[in-house]
């Protein structure tokens, strides 16, 4: 018997992988090398609990390789891929060799013509 005041179903979440202070790859053709997790877009807190992202989550990051124009400034990113295993809802787990991540614009447009590499669908 289910406790008293939950829901009928769980929801699905995928395990975060990019914690706040995490450099990822850039995978697109903006001029970024790498990018510099600051902060993720729409995570409730927890005490003494660091922000984590994972493939599909934007996050606020700086440039810190890349061209001079891009550097310096804090911009949306949103990552594509990710080192850490997640389980899709079919039970197949995922992972890619890297940690990688697009720039976009706030609303959610990309900086880049083109991606580099594979991409999660998530």
């Amino acid at each position: 018997m289910s406790k008293p005041g939950a829901a009928g179903g769980s929801k699905f979440r995928m395990t975060l992988g990019l914690p706040v202070g995490a450099v990822m790859n850039c995978a697109d053709n903006s001029g970024a090398k790498n990018l510099y997790v600051m902060a993720v877009k729409g995570i409730g807190s927890r005490l003494n609990r660091l922000p984590a992202a994972a493939c599909g989550d934007m996050v606020l990051a700086t440039v810190k390789k890349g061209k001079p124009d891009l550097r310096k400034k804090v911009m949306p990113a949103i990552v594509v891929r990710q080192r850490k295993p997640w389980r899709r809802q079919d039970g197949v787990f995922l992972y890619f060799e890297d940690n990688a991540g697009v720039i976009v614009n706030p609303k959610g447009e990309m900086k880049g013509s083109a991606i580099t590499g594979p991409v999660a669908k998530e």
